[in-house]
């Protein structure tokens, strides 16, 4: 009975950490993910290519080529080489995130509540 305990006690922990929040990505994982996924998503091209020539050998190989006009099949394209050129990041002033992009017409809130001012009766 205790070492069932002791062993629901101990699962119940590692289910609780493995739970935890994580933290956010720093901007060198966010960019290697990014890369990744670009990468991926050449493979699959790659692969798709490969499958295409493939059907063709085969269609050719039974005296059955692909006709010109055939809609539902796509020629073969061949994807290239990889390469992939990360997004060019805006430098945090130009983003226009600390101020608005026209100039002020008043001064900033203070927060409190000011009396209003009275003009000086000119002379």
């Amino acid at each position: 009975m205790m070492k069932r305990t002791l062993s629901l006690l101990a699962l119940s922990c590692m289910l609780g950490s493995a739970s935890a929040k994580l933290p956010p990505p720093t901007p060198e994982q966010a960019a290697k993910a990014a890369e990744n996924a670009a990468r991926a998503k050449w493979t699959g091209q790659v692969s798709a290519y490969q499958v295409c020539e493939v059907q063709d050998r085969i269609a050719a190989r039974f005296g059955k080529p692909r006709p010109a006009d055939a809609p539902s099949m796509p020629a073969c394209v061949e994807p290239g080489p990889f390469a992939y050129t990360p997004p060019a990041e805006k430098p945090i002033e130009a983003s226009g995130a600390h101020s608005p992009p026209s100039n002020a017409n008043s001064p900033p809130s203070t927060g409190g509540s000011t009396p209003p001012t009275q003009a000086e009766p000119k002379s």
